[in-house]
């Protein structure tokens, strides 16, 4: 293939691509946005694979046989993961990212093919040492990411004494690193800069994420979305790929936007959330003396039925406890029996439900809820006072009312779904633990709501089964 039916190819997968992320913004519109990305990254790689870069049959099969194996390992990862671990698995491909990125960086800078000179040396070489930097923070941060999302390390936020002098200390490191690597005169004296500032980019990534808080973990996952793009963009700069550049430049982008929409939902600030120090270990019960003064009222799935049943509207409000439970297609099937019945039956999503950007969206497309009656927090708010059953599933923080009439709690501020406001509000809960961020929820001891406690799945089948019963 000569290099203008390959600059052809490429502009074509850019396009695709642009029309995927459009078609990503929309539910109703996201598998054909999906399709766009799946078949112009197919003309991305047919393109590079028949490009005049690989040159050589032995070239070639490495390359093959590189695909094959990380095909291979991406369909047996993406058929075996949960609904549930998704969010780990964003985690950790976006550390993948990070490492393709240093690799192609450090592959770069020991090319034997480059002779540049001048300010073309100069700019290339930032062009390495950036790029290593943003895929090794990538990388480290990732791999964190993925350890508290799986429980594996604690969602408690790591706050070391005097971290912001720390990042500050690392950050003028860097830059005196980088002058030192720009101006060695060999590459054995470059080496030494660089790989300094790779353990140092390194480290910083394990800090800024340790220091994170269970309750912004959504906005880490979109954040880290944001530095896989912009360490992509930094390979296509390395290599010269005009392709890699524009589109990491989108991801890098809409990754940003998405943190900041995030952010604006949680009522934090971006560079907040990097500075990290906020929420404690997810699911711990609180202590008597810090729970809120009051008695809950238990309810039985026979009782909730009956109370769906005499509703009119309900809106439903799920949470991460669904998705763990895996109850979102028995949470379709009572939908489907009220809305059968004449009930107003909406879904109220709040932006960082779950662990994940869109993560309560996904499990309830997977159900097949249709899309309009999903709707987003802003939208439904206003409804609630004329709601006569809100629906808690597995969700915590995101209905907890401290947030707008407890000005002291940690999340104040933060824009939540006012279920208490419903004549009654139902909260499913294996127990009285408080949710990611560690915040205790004076919901549960309202006088118009009910808890009811168990595994979510096996409760909403009782209920679906109450409500078939009496028909």
């Amino acid at each position: 293939m000569n290099a203008g039916l390959m600059t052809t190819a490429y502009i074509g997968a850019t396009i695709l691509f642009i029309l995927s992320l459009g078609g990503l913004s929309n539910p109703e519109t996201a598998r054909r946005g999906n399709l766009f990305g799946i078949i112009g990254m197919t003309i991305a790689v047919l393109a590079t694979l028949m490009g005049p870069s690989l040159s050589g049959a032995s070239g070639l099969a490495m390359v093959l046989v590189g695909m094959l194996i990380g095909g291979s390992t991406g369909v047996f990862a993406a058929i075996r993961v949960k609904m549930t671990e998704m969010p780990e698995l964003v985690a950790l491909m976006h550390s993948l990212v990070g490492m393709a990125a240093v690799l192609v960086g450090y592959a770069t800078f020991f090319d034997p093919s480059t002779h540049l000179t001048g300010a073309v040396r100069t700019i290339h070489e930032v062009e390495i040492y950036v790029g290593i930097l943003i895929g090794a923070i990538t990388f480290s941060g990732s791999v964190i990411a993925f350890g508290k999302l799986a429980g594996k390390i604690s969602g408690k936020p790591l706050t070391l004494p005097g971290r912001h002098l720390f990042n500050f200390g690392l950050l003028i490191v860097t830059i005196i690193l980088g002058k030192w690597f720009l101006d060695a005169h060999s590459l054995d004296e470059a080496m030494i800069p660089l790989s300094l500032m790779t353990v140092l980019a390194l480290i910083f990534g394990i800090h800024m994420v340790m220091a994170i808080g269970g309750a912004d973990m959504p906005v880490v996952v979109s954040m880290l979305n944001s530095y896989s793009g912009w360490a992509a963009a930094a390979t296509g700069f390395m290599l010269s790929n005009d392709l890699l550049i524009v589109v990491g430049a989108l991801v890098g982008s809409s990754g940003a936007i998405l943190s900041y929409i995030m952010c604006r939902a949680m009522n934090r600030k971006f560079f907040a959330v990097i500075a990290g120090g906020f929420g404690t270990g997810g699911g711990t019960t609180s202590s008597a003396s810090a729970a809120p003064a009051g008695d809950v009222n238990p309810i039985s799935s026979l009782e909730t039925a009956e109370l769906l049943r005499e509703a009119k509207s309900v809106i439903i409000v799920p949470g991460y406890g669904m998705a763990v439970a895996q109850a979102q297609h028995t949470v379709y099937e009572i939908t489907k029996f009220l809305r059968s019945k004449g009930k107003n039956v909406r879904f109220g999503i709040h932006p960082v439900a779950g662990r994940m950007p869109g993560h309560m969206n996904v499990l309830l497309a997977e159900a097949k809820v249709p899309y309009d009656i999903v709707m987003e927090m802003d939208e439904l708010n206003d409804d609630f006072p004329s709601t006569d059953v809100s629906m808690v599933i597995g969700a915590n923080d995101i209905v907890n009312p401290s947030a707008e009439e407890d000005p002291n709690s940690p999340i104040a501020g933060m824009p939540v779904l006012q279920v208490w406001k419903a004549e009654t509000s139902i909260v499913m809960k294996r127990s009285m633990a408080s949710g990611y961020a560690g915040v205790d929820n004076p919901l549960f001891y309202k006088e118009n709501n009910r808890m009811l406690f168990g595994d979510a799945k096996k409760m909403l089948d009782e209920v679906l089964n109450h409500l078939r019963t009496a028909g």
